[in-house]
């Protein structure tokens, strides 16, 4: 089957003794500084530019035109294995600096995170730029993008995955019985088993949303910044989060752009994808129906009675790499960018009509991509660990969620995740200063609002929420609304926040979408 991958300061050692760590029992050494030089000639990796399941697309310009990539500079920074242990095992955590080029405007550093779990984020400041990022964010921050721990060119995992298991995907199959889960839990222990007995056995423990937010820490000092700002996306909410609740004073200027909720990408989370779905594929359905040419329906009711006939005739007869879980993963994941319909309705009509299906992108690293998915998201919070609990969770999102509820609550490796390497998560805490600014699509597939929500209410008065009348995942610069992205655009350069939560209207389409 076709492979679905589906879809983000130096305080002296002295006080940074003072700032507790939960889960640390010591406080390694300060960093040196990082020693900068250009990085290697590619193409960034980060999943935006190349194309590894969040659905986004090219660079764009502010006219929407595709954008120059800048160059940017690269170092290494060592960090603890174990932060329990920092004195033991060191690894790399590969960072990327945009430079500012007006040193009389630069207020300091803007850390950045693209998503994932799973996805690095080196070249994450230069797509940023390609995107759109005003000169005035450029001037006012070094733009900072780094690796996590476990991905890209930082010290990497694997679980030497066979390419059948990568073929199918972060997606469990579709379950319509119990004995669909009972069927899933084969594939869902192998992964958890491979993952176990790999070379990487001793790091995946440690490759947690908490190990990385220490490791932010850890590049905060090295960056010479007694605080530093923070943009981070998807996932990177998350990581956001977790870094403002367990480094509180040491955050400034902190953006949250489609949020999970506070509980990060676990169980519920996961089911939470079905939810996404439903509340975004009716923007689609306008579309196709909007457009006859692809034959999917004349309304959007027919449009959607055609994805259930699509994805029915493609579980009991696969056609062209794709089967019914592959057809709902690749329907998932464009529906991240308004940008992308046009694909999808073609890919529906080749599949529907028996017409070769357009090429589409592949990830060349998906195996190190879902390894350290699996640790992060695994590892963070414990999961059910009986097949009576998906075999609920199916049969209720299944009715709630027809689209894809019966995938997203089915099992997966979490179920059969080490025991010993599962983690207490971090609360996500209200205490601190207000310096949190939220953005968030209304009907967004990956991190549906509800989630948004939640993180709001766990943040308090430290956040604020702006909402955005449109579809898709991501909103600051790949949304196209104006008052959204003014919102970020002033919080980020001058400190202003909205003095409350605000609703953007839609917005005529004119901008990068």
């Amino acid at each position: 089957m076709r492979r679905i991958t589906t879809l983000a300061v130096a305080l002296s050692a002295t006080a940074a003794t003072l700032t507790a760590v939960p889960g640390a029992s010591a406080t390694p050494p300060s960093p040196p500084p990082l020693q900068w030089k250009p990085c290697p000639q590619e193409r960034p990796a980060t999943a935006e530019a190349k194309g590894t399941g969040t659905g986004k697309a090219k660079g764009k310009g502010k006219a929407g035109a595709p954008g120059e990539f800048p160059p940017l500079e690269c170092a290494k920074l060592a960090v603890p294995l174990d932060y329990a242990d920092p004195a033991d095992r060191q690894i790399e955590i590969a960072v990327s600096r945009l430079a500012g080029t007006k040193p009389e405007r630069r207020r300091g550093v803007l850390l950045t995170n693209p998503g994932g779990p799973g996805i690095p984020g080196l070249g994450y400041p230069a797509v940023l730029a390609a995107t759109g990022l005003p000169q005035k964010v450029r001037d006012t921050y070094d733009i900072i993008g780094f690796d996590p721990r476990g991905t890209g060119r930082s010290t990497p995992v694997s679980c030497g995955l066979t390419q059948e298991q990568q073929d199918r995907g972060n997606f469990p199959t579709y379950a319509r019985t119990p004995g669909d889960v009972v069927r899933e839990a084969g594939r869902a222990r192998g992964i958890a088993e491979r993952c176990a007995a790999s070379p990487s056995a001793p790091v995946l423990p440690h490759i947690g949303t908490a190990d990385t937010a220490r490791d932010m820490d850890r590049l905060r000092a090295a960056l010479g910044e007694r605080r530093m700002s923070f943009l981070g996306a998807s996932y990177g909410t998350h990581l956001g989060a977790v870094y403002a609740s367990l480094f509180p004073g040491r955050g400034d200027r902190i953006v949250l752009d489609s949020s999970l909720g506070p509980g990060g990408y676990d169980a519920g989370a996961m089911r939470m994808l079905g939810r996404g779905m439903e509340e975004r594929f009716p923007d689609f359905a306008r579309y196709a129906a909007a457009h006859p040419r692809y034959g999917l329906g004349r309304t959007p009711r027919e449009v959607r009675a055609k994805y259930f006939e699509l994805a029915r005739r493609l579980e009991r007869e696969p056609a062209q790499g794709f089967d019914g879980t592959a057809f709902r993963g690749i329907t998932f994941d464009r529906l991240y960018l308004d940008a992308n319909m046009p694909e999808l309705a073609a890919l529906w009509q080749a599949l529907d009509t028996g017409k070769p299906v357009p090429e589409l992108p592949s990830s060349p690293d998906a195996e190190q991509f879902m390894s350290a998915r699996f640790a992060v998201i695994c590892g963070d919070a414990a999961w059910p660990r009986t097949l009576r609990a998906y075999q609920r969770g199916v049969a209720a999102d299944r009715k709630r969620y027809p689209l894809l509820g019966g995938s997203t609550a089915n099992i997966g490796p979490c179920a059969y995740w080490p025991r010993s390497w599962v983690k207490d998560p971090v609360r996500v805490s209200d205490r601190g200063p207000a310096n949190i600014l939220m953005v968030q699509n209304e009907r967004d597939p990956g991190t549906p609002l509800a989630g948004a929500h939640a993180m709001r209410r766990a943040l308090g008065k430290r956040a604020v929420l702006v909402t955005a009348d449109q579809g898709g995942h991501g909103a600051y610069l790949y949304g196209g609304n104006g008052c959204a992205d003014d919102a970020v655009t002033t919080y980020l350069t001058t400190g202003e926040r909205p003095a409350r939560d605000r609703a953007c209207a839609a917005e005529p389409v004119t901008r990068g979408r």
